[in-house]
């Protein structure tokens, strides 16, 4: 079941970000749609047990993604 107070549209979401995060954060997830279907869901990860992660696995997650994403500058930098 998805919370009809816990939805909205990808056009809202781009738009307005953090009304979706601080949705998140009270409800503990926010299900954004995209053509009329359920296509993404933001969960706030300090509450939400579909993911149990501890404060260092959060930090490196969150730290691997931003390596991944800016490898080419973090290897200019390195020079």
């Amino acid at each position: 079941m998805i919370d009809s107070n816990a939805i909205v549209t990808a056009t809202e979401a781009n738009q307005n970000f953090s009304k979706v995060a601080k949705t998140a954060e009270r409800k503990g997830h926010v299900v954004v749609f995209k053509n009329n279907r359920p296509k993404l869901l933001v969960i706030d990860l300090d509450t939400e047990p579909q993911i149990e992660m501890t404060e260092d696995e959060k930090i490196r997650f969150v730290a691997e993604r931003i390596l991944r994403e800016h490898r080419a500058a973090f290897e200019e930098l390195a020079k």
